[in-house]
C-alpha cells in the first residue's frame, strides 16, 4: 500500500523492532490518545509483580469524560509476531490480572507512588480531578474500566476469530488499533484505525431485526455479567414495565450493547458495574425535559452520527424514580408509531 499526496509517493513503513513501534506510540500520546489523556510508560516504571507478572508497554487513562474516565493496560504489538506463541499469551496475563484484587491493588499503589514522584504527572492528574483524591481515582478507574488496548501496525488474522470465541474476555475488553506508517524522505503519514476517540462506539448493527433469528453469544447474561445486583434490579424493572405496556419491543443483544427495536433502535443499554448508560434516540432538550432526577450526558456530534441520530445518555446508578424513564420510552414510542403511519415519511 502507498499514499499518493500532492505528487510524492509515500511508501508503508515496516517496522524491524516492536521497540520502534512502542517508541512511535510514546512520542505521540496526544496526537494518538488526544488531549485529555494521560500516558505511563509502564516499562520504564512499573514491576513485573505490580501487574501480576507481566509488563505491558504502558497504562493510559483518558479523562475526556471526567464523571466516566477510561482505564487501559497498552500492548504495543507487530503484525508479524506470531498470535498464538507471543500475542495471545500476553494478553491473557492481564485477563488474569484484572480478575485478581491483588495484584490490582499492587498496580494502584505503584501507579500513586510514581506520580508522587513526577511532578509532571502530578500535574497532569490534578489538572483533570482539581480537589478529588488521585488514590480513590486510580482505584476507581482499575476497578470499574477494564480495558486492554492492542496497538499493532498491521492486522492479525487470528484476531476476529479469536474475540468472536472468547467474547468474555477478548470480546469485552480488547480494543484493536491500527498504526500505520507511510515515509517520503524525512516526511511521514499516520494511519489510524479507528479514531481513538470513537474507540468505545462501534458501528451500530442494523436496525431491522427479527425475532426469529437465531440468538446469538451476546445473551443478556453476557452483558449482565458482573454487574451490581442494584443495576441489574433497574435494568429489569425497566425492561419488565415497558413489554407490559409494549410487547412488541425487542431487546436485542449485540457486542457492545442491548437496543431495544421497535422497527428500529430506539434505544440502547450500555451495561457498567455500577451503573447503566442508556442511550436515548431523542434530542437532547427532549430528553432534559421530561427526565429530572438522572443524570443526562450530552453527546458529541461525531458520537451522534455513530447511533444513527440525535441522541444523549441517560446515566442510571440506582433502581429508583425509573418511573421518568419509563414514560420517556412511551413517548418515544408513540412518536416512533406516528412517524411510521404518516405517510409523507
Amino acid at each position: 500500500m502507498v499514499i499518493l499526496l500532492n505528487g510524492k509517493k509515500f511508501q508503508e513503513f515496516e517496522y524491524e523492532k516492536e521497540d520502534d513501534l512502542e517508541k512511535e506510540v510514546i512520542d505521540n500520546v496526544r496526537l494518538l490518545f488526544g488531549e485529555d489523556t494521560i500516558y505511563i510508560n509502564a516499562k520504564k516504571k512499573i514491576e513485573a509483580k505490580a501487574l501480576g507478572g507481566s509488563v505491558p508497554d504502558g497504562l493510559l487513562f483518558d479523562l475526556s469524560d471526567k464523571e466516566e474516565p477510561e482505564f487501559y493496560i497498552v500492548e504495543v504489538e507487530l503484525k508479524k509476531h506470531d498470535f498464538f506463541k507471543h500475542i495471545f499469551p500476553q494478553i491473557t496475563k492481564f485477563f488474569a490480572f484484572f480478575k485478581n484484587k491483588k495484584s490490582q491493588e499492587v498496580l494502584i499503589e505503584k501507579i500513586f507512588s510514581v506520580i508522587n514522584t513526577s511532578d509532571e504527572l502530578k500535574k497532569d492528574f490534578k489538572k483533570y480531578l482539581g480537589e478529588k483524591e488521585i488514590y480513590k481515582f486510580l482505584k476507581d478507574a482499575i476497578e470499574y474500566s477494564q480495558n486492554i488496548l492492542l496497538i499493532m501496525d498491521g492486522e492479525k488474522e487470528e484476531l476476529p476469530e479469536i474475540m468472536e470465541t472468547y467474547s468474555d474476555t477478548w470480546g469485552k475488553m480488547v480494543k484493536e488499533l491500527i498504526l500505520k506508517k507511510f515515509v517520503h524522505n524525512k516526511e511521514y503519514i499516520y494511519i489510524v484505525e479507528p479514531d481513538f476517540k470513537n474507540i468505545e462506539y462501534p458501528e451500530i448493527e442494523p436496525e431491522e431485526i427479527h425475532k426469529k433469528e437465531k440468538e446469538t453469544e451476546y445473551t443478556e447474561e453476557y452483558h449482565l455479567e458482573g454487574v451490581d445486583i442494584e443495576i441489574k434490579t433497574a435494568y429489569f424493572k425497566i425492561k419488565e414495565e415497558l413489554l407490559k405496556s409494549n410487547g412488541s419491543l425487542v431487546f436485542n443483544s449485540q457486542k457492545y450493547y442491548i437496543s431495544i427495536v421497535h422497527k428500529k433502535n430506539i434505544a440502547f443499554f450500555k451495561l457498567r458495574k455500577k451503573k447503566i448508560k442508556l442511550v436515548i434516540m431523542l434530542p437532547e432538550e427532549e430528553v432534559r425535559k421530561r427526565i429530572k432526577t438522572h443524570f443526562i450526558r450530552h453527546l458529541s456530534e461525531g458520537v451522534q452520527k455513530f447511533y444513527n441520530g440525535p441522541s444523549c445518555t441517560i446515566i442510571i446508578e440506582n433502581s429508583e424514580n425509573l418511573d421518568e424513564i419509563i414514560n420517556l420510552f412511551n413517548i418515544l414510542i408513540k412518536n416512533s408509531n406516528e412517524t411510521r403511519n404518516d405517510p409523507s415519511h
